[in-house]
């Protein structure tokens, strides 16, 4: 058997087997909670502002057709066994959840008058009870499918469309309530943290970061809206940290290293108000955290440091002769650096991957800078906390000034920096140079 024919062999078993989980649970906790007594609803009260819209039954009724054609558009077998993983895994929860906490929906739905559209909401009438809501599979489904649609080369920007439009479905058809959305998404995003694709490759590495982002950022949303519900408008303010955390997921996506900081290193004004409880969070983090207070000398003239406070610097006097490499895209710098050393501003995500291209540029213009210095000269790299972005840069300028081995250079780092984190999926990073 050609590879070419093994390979859809292998995408119809994973369709079969998730279409038949699927069958199987969704339709037993359909059967088991109708015989229920009381199945009780769960409903916000800004839902009875949703309109109904009849004609979105169409793409609410194409999840199904989604679900038979994404096994297909799978690019290599780690990206078949991940969905597979996926789907199975929140059809299998979801299901867990139809029985442990069975809801119905209970708003009225009005009649249809166009005899197509309304054939389509008698068959959902027959075939899907109004049970089975919170998590919403369509939700979930929907998200799992853009994981692999999003590779598309064509129509990618259609499907993204129809997708959206399917998950906003399920509320206008009046087939599920606003919680079974917001714990769809959680589910499917919770899915993504358990069954990463290429867990171990670097390059994916921003989007496990962003995936925890926006579990945060969905949990938070729910948070909002219970609080609004029950303790008054008030509770929504959450919705504001709900939005910037989805959105600083967004940016590790895109792997946007200016999300706050500009080319300058300066974070506008608007930034600052949007993002105020990020940088707090950050504030905190390396008040009471960051490691490398004093900067720590490598090589002779090479300083490597968290970022730098003023008191930091009463040892460390900086003049135009002090370059600075600011690594940090969560913080400003200490203005008395920016106008004192020379400054540069070189933002790498925390916890992220870094560009390779990017990086090799910035190592060798390190490099030039230092085989340059005069001889009251030096060079202070710096991150935010003083753990790993720092380190890693520090290696690659160490290796490349004393032309040294990997090993040996990630062995000096850790002598002089005992605080240096590398992780595994860093070293694999640095094994590219």
């Amino acid at each position: 058997m050609d590879e070419k024919r093994l390979a859809i062999q292998q995408k119809l078993y994973a369709l079969t087997l998730c279409a038949i989980v699927f069958m199987m649970v969704y339709n037993f906790a359909a059967w088991y909670v109708s015989r229920l007594a009381n199945v009780p609803s769960f409903v916000f009260d800004f839902e009875k502002y949703i309109p109904f819209i009849s004609w979105s039954i169409i793409p609410y009724m194409t999840s199904g057709i989604f679900f038979c054609l994404v096994f297909f558009f799978c690019q290599n077998k780690e990206q078949l066994k991940v969905l597979t993983q996926r789907i199975l895994f929140v059809t299998v929860v979801a299901g867990i959840c139809f029985l442990l906490f069975p809801l119905k929906f209970s708003l009225p739905k009005p009649e249809v008058d166009s005899s197509i559209l309304g054939y389509s909401f008698q068959f959902l009438k027959v075939f899907d009870a109004p049970f089975n809501q919170a998590p919403s599979l369509h939700i979930a489904y929907a998200f799992i499918f853009w994981s692999v649609f999003r590779n598309l080369k064509r129509g990618r920007t259609l499907v993204m469309f129809w997708l959206i439009l399917l998950g906003i479905s399920t509320l206008t058809t009046y087939q599920h309530h606003f919680i079974d959305v917001i714990t769809g998404s959680i589910l499917a995003h919770l899915s993504f943290i358990i069954f990463p694709y290429r867990k171990t490759d670097f390059q994916y590495r921003n989007f496990q970061v962003a995936n925890l982002y926006f579990l945060s950022g969905w949990i938070l949303i729910l948070a909002a809206i219970l609080a609004g519900q029950f303790f008054g408008k008030a509770g929504l303010v959450l919705l504001w940290p709900s939005f910037m955390i989805l959105l600083i997921g967004y940016h590790y996506q895109k792997n946007n290293i200016f999300v706050l900081k500009n080319k300058k290193g300066n974070i506008p004004w608007f930034k600052k108000i949007f993002y105020f409880p990020y940088l707090i969070l950050y504030q905190i983090f390396w008040t009471f955290l960051r490691k490398n207070r004093t900067p720590v000398e490598i090589i002779p003239g090479l300083y490597i440091s968290s970022r730098p406070d003023h008191e930091s610097l009463k040892d460390f006097q900086i003049d135009k002769t002090t370059i600075v490499y600011d690594l940090s895209a969560e913080m400003e710098e200490l203005t008395i650096i920016k106008d004192k050393a020379n400054y540069h501003a070189a933002p790498f995500l925390d916890i992220g991957m870094l560009d390779i291209k990017e990086t090799q540029k910035l190592v060798s213009e390190i490099t030039e800078h230092y085989q340059q210095l005069p001889p009251d000269g030096k060079i202070l790299i710096h991150c935010t906390m003083g753990f790993t972005r720092s380190s890693v840069i520090g290696i690659l300028v160490i290796k490349n000034i004393l032309s040294l081995p990997l090993t040996e250079a990630i062995t000096m780092m850790k002598i002089h920096n005992k605080h240096a984190v590398i992780h595994t999926y860093l070293e694999d990073f640095l094994k590219k140079f």
